[in-house]
């Protein structure tokens, strides 16, 4: 009886402080899974560094080791998707290159998995991250909860196993906007938490700043919850129900205060502004689905790769 696979996907850009670190503690994670085969699965978003050419040395020496190199940079979620869609193991386990997400977590994993579980999600316990970065999170979490149709685990990221099934029902969801992390909580099967105290970058600079880091909450927000249209709605009542109040407000006011009605054009500059601004809030929410569509119709690919390594093919 041939041994099961798991597959281990590592997202990499501009990352060549930490490659060589990763891969060393990977091999000792391996080396306790002795019943399992292995294949280590680095997807190379269009690195500017020298990322390619060591992760090149480590194929070269390890057979196990299969290079997707992106013809340019796709997005953290692109390459993810592309390493399981690569991946060929019973069980693949997702984790970021940068070191924080610990290498001895993915044992936990393991466990988890051999226990029966379809996915073991790493939840973090604690975090090694600036006081901004922190808040923000916890922000977005909160405000996901509320938002979204479906239960997204707080204090999670991508770092998890899926069993094969379930990385099967994960693939089949094409979706141009990626949040990996909503569609694994979507397609549901038996999940665990793990929890695990998340590290500091070990090198290098965080591939996720601030404006990368709203972009990854609203496509959270817009792919997984109809609701900020439902607000649009609702939003529009309100201010239809104000502007009626005002109306009568104005009339009753011309009719039976006549003498101290002063004309003015302050009430009316406001109130011109103010229906402006709703509106082109409401265009823009509207804008975002719209764009969204646009995006799906297109049908363009979530990547592209401009080579692949892989020496269990002879490539």
């Amino acid at each position: 009886m041939s041994k099961k696979v798991i597959s281990f996907v590592f997202p990499i850009y501009n990352e060549e402080g930490n490659i060589s670190l990763l891969y060393a503690e990977m091999q000792k994670v391996v080396a306790k899974l002795t019943r399992y085969r292995y294949e280590f699965i680095f997807v190379n978003d269009g690195s500017r560094d020298s990322s390619l050419q060591l992760l090149s040395e480590l194929a070269k020496k390890d057979k196990q080791v299969i290079i997707l190199n992106f013809s340019r940079n796709f997005g953290h979620q692109a390459a993810v998707t592309a390493g399981i869609d690569h991946a060929k193991g019973d069980a693949v386990i997702i984790m970021d290159a940068d070191m924080q997400d610990p290498p001895e977590v993915c044992l936990e994993l393991v466990k988890r998995w051999e226990e029966g579980y379809d996915v073991a999600y790493a939840q973090r316990r604690s975090r090694q991250d600036t006081f901004f970065k922190k808040t923000t999170a916890t922000a977005f979490y909160r405000l996901l909860a509320k938002l979204s149709a479906i239960d997204i685990p707080r204090n999670t990221g991508d770092f998890r196993l899926a069993d094969r099934k379930v990385i099967d029902a994960v693939r089949g969801m094409q979706e141009y906007n990626r949040f990996l992390r909503g569609m694994f909580s979507f397609v549901g099967f038996k999940q665990i938490a793990v929890p695990f105290d998340r590290h500091a970058r070990h090198a290098g600079v965080t591939n996720y700043p601030l404006k990368k880091m709203l972009r990854l909450a609203k496509d959270g927000i817009l792919g997984f919850s109809d609701i900020p249209l439902r607000l649009i709605a609702r939003l529009g009542f309100l201010v239809s129900l104000l502007s009626l109040i005002g109306i009568i407000y104005a009339v009753l006011l011309k009719v039976f205060f006549a003498s101290i009605t002063v004309p003015g054009w302050t009430m009316i500059v406001v109130a011109i502004f103010f229906m402006g601004g709703v509106q082109l809030l409401m265009l823009g929410v509207i804008g975002e689905y719209i764009g969204r569509i646009y995006n799906e119709v297109r049908g363009r690919p979530k990547y592209i790769i401009a080579e692949v390594t892989d020496q269990t093919n002879g490539k």
